[in-house]
């Protein structure tokens, strides 16, 4: 029995992580974040095509799952992938779908 319990939670884990990137502009932030690693909120919320205050309820959404995290550099504030499963999910979603990464050269930090 126990590995039926070990499954569903599991299952429960995976369900709850889709649920949390299952929206067009967190996969589009997603697909911005992979590229370069790290991106200023301005370039994400321009990236997806969000107000600021749209832009943090979404990223508000995937902190909460702790799928992204950030960081302040004075008043700039750097968002990156912090769940490494993300990277495994979106590998053929990525390369099928998201811009290439000289689409951001003038937004992202080097």
């Amino acid at each position: 029995m126990g590995g039926v319990v070990e499954f569903q939670a599991k299952a429960t884990e995976v369900a709850t992580l889709l649920e949390a990137v299952a929206n067009e502009r967190r996969l589009m932030l997603l697909c911005k974040l992979l590229e370069p690693g790290e991106a200023t909120a301005g370039s994400l919320a321009d990236a997806a095509g969000l107000s600021r205050s749209a832009l943090s309820q979404h990223l508000t959404v995937l902190r909460e799952q702790e799928i992204v995290t950030h960081r302040r550099e004075r008043q700039t504030l750097w968002s990156r992938v912090a769940d490494p499963r993300i990277d495994d999910l979106f590998s053929a979603p990525h390369a099928m779908f998201c811009p290439r990464r000289d689409a951001f050269a003038s937004t992202t930090r080097p």
